[in-house]
């Protein structure tokens, strides 16, 4: 066996000891940042190209990092999915609970968009649930409005059923979400908004209120909607 051939294969047992020849140990990230489902312009004029790269590339990008660092340190939390690290995560320090949730929430906020008109429009059967907890479409979308506006500093506003069946409109501070056994309301997300400053300030300043509006533009309905579906299975 000549030289070339014993190092390719003394490589690859390292490998399997999860080696390298350099002699550090190669961990796998436990989560990544996957892409988005669209382009980064693909919400304009509603969310800007510049707004999406640095929401998606640095702060979200930032949550994966850090949550990947923070469970590298803590082995019993090795192999959970990020659902089961968040139905628990009162037995996890802040910064599993703020970067495990930065990660979920943003991950379920870019998969609930498309671009402005290609949406749709709830299912009937959505449509009636809206109807029956909070009065018409319009209701509910103003109901969401003022959960947004009245969430002070940083946080999120979402659409959930409930334990009971029942739709609702809740808020959750920093990174928490209706998932997290802290919730002080838990459910089934189906729509979430990020109302961080850096979710909309480099197009809307402090207009809180006029990037609430216009989102409803690219919330896609036909996802919301299948997710209505598999939460009453």
């Amino acid at each position: 066996m000549n030289k070339t051939v014993m190092t390719r294969t003394f490589a690859r047992l390292l490998a399997l000891l999860g080696l390298s020849l350099c002699g550090t140990v190669a961990h796998a990230q436990s989560f990544t940042l996957a892409p988005l489902p669209y382009p980064y312009d693909a919400l304009a004029p509603v969310i800007d190209e510049r707004t999406m790269q640095i929401h998606h590339g640095k702060h979200h990008q930032a949550y994966v990092d850090n949550l990947n660092k923070a469970i590298a340190a803590a082995p019993a939390l090795s192999g959970l999915s990020l659902e089961a690290l968040l139905a628990q995560i009162s037995k996890s320090g802040d910064v599993v609970r703020n970067n495990g949730g930065g990660h979920w929430n943003h991950t379920f906020f870019w998969e609930s968009m498309t671009r402005p008109g290609q949406g749709g429009a709830p299912s009937t059967e959505l449509l009636a649930a809206i109807t029956r907890d909070f009065g018409s479409l319009d209701q509910f979308k103003a109901a969401f409005r003022a959960a947004g506006l009245g969430r002070f500093g940083s946080g999120w506003v979402w659409l959930i059923v409930d334990a009971n069946g029942k739709l609702k409109v809740v808020s959750t501070p920093n990174q928490d979400n209706p998932l997290m056994d802290v919730a002080s309301e838990r459910g089934t997300p189906l729509l979430g908004n990020d109302v961080w400053e850096h979710a909309y300030y480099l197009q809307y300043q402090n207009r809180r209120a006029d990037y609430l509006d216009a989102w409803w533009q690219v919330v896609d309905w036909n996802l919301i909607s299948k997710r209505y579906a598999a939460s009453r299975k």
